[in-house]
């Protein structure tokens, strides 16, 4: 097994909210959810979220105890949530959260799972690479913001629009027919894209949050086969070198973006199960 692992903050003085780590046999990718007003609800605040959770993981993943991943995410979860209920209101849609993708290698299966919009991309043996991606708040952030189409940006009317697009899209987290994320519920964890190959059929992985993920779209830097390439020869900080060039490009233009916290983990030599 070998991993290597890179995360960036977005903005200097600021707590960087992803969170990635390894143990044997498995990796975890976090992506905290920086919502305005997050701070009034928990003294803690989304990066110790995020990294509370991401350590919790990867304490159940290390028992390889043979429970499935939604088992483990729930469990985590609710862990968290009882560290913080008694102190922060946690129930307030506001209130931290975080994306989750979690990959382990057991008894010759590679096990993944996602909860909201980080990147998994397979590294198949003999063809080309598989993106997955759970893409649900994705689509509900689109269709929450058609009522902004043709509304001239900056203005009151925009604002106001603006914010009950925002309102909307939280009345969907964690419901049915809307996204989920990682939050205070553990029942969100059974909502996940999951999924199992075989280890034999894959070179490697890649791990993307979101941040890092902008190297493919919108910037259009490369592709997913291209990711895997530049990570193979310049490895995590390759590609987030790339994306912090196109963000600093493109500062001050109609196009820019804030710059994101971004992590990637690329993990090769996958452990071989043998009878």
């Amino acid at each position: 097994m070998r991993v290597s692992l890179t995360t960036s903050a977005g903005r200097a003085g600021r707590p960087n909210e992803d969170f990635v780590g390894a143990v044997p046999g498995a990796v975890v990718l976090l992506d905290g959810a920086g919502i305005p007003g997050a701070e009034e609800l928990c003294a803690h605040g989304v990066a110790w979220y995020t990294h509370r959770l991401g350590g919790t993981l990867l304490g159940g993943l290390s028992r390889n105890d043979g429970r499935d991943l939604p088992d483990i995410l729930a469990g985590a979860i609710g862990e968290v949530a009882a560290a913080h209920s008694a102190t922060c209101d946690i129930a307030d849609p506001r209130s931290p959260q975080a994306t989750v993708l979690m990959v382990r290698a057991h008894r010759g299966r590679l096990d993944h799972l996602l909860l909201a919009d980080s990147f998994l991309v397979l590294d198949h043996v003999g063809g080309g690479p598989q993106v997955v991606t759970d893409e649900r708040e994705v689509i509900a952030r689109r269709e929450c913001s058609r009522p902004l189409s043709g509304v001239t940006p900056g203005t009151p009317e925009y604002d106001r629009i603006r914010a009950s697009c925002a309102t909307a899209l939280r009345a969907r987290r964690n419901r049915p027919g809307g996204y989920w994320i990682a939050k205070d519920d553990p029942r969100a964890a059974r909502e996940a894209v999951t999924g199992s190959r075989a280890v034999d059929d894959l070179n490697g992985i890649a791990m993307l949050s979101n941040g890092a993920s902008r190297i493919v779209s919108p910037y259009g830097l490369t592709d997913w086969p291209g990711v895997l390439q530049l990570l193979t020869a310049y490895g995590p900080s390759g590609v987030i070198d790339r994306v912090r060039q196109a963000e600093a490009r493109m500062a001050g233009g109609p196009d820019a973006q804030a710059p994101d916290d971004a992590t990637v983990a690329h993990w090769t030599a996958l452990p071989r199960y043998r009878l």
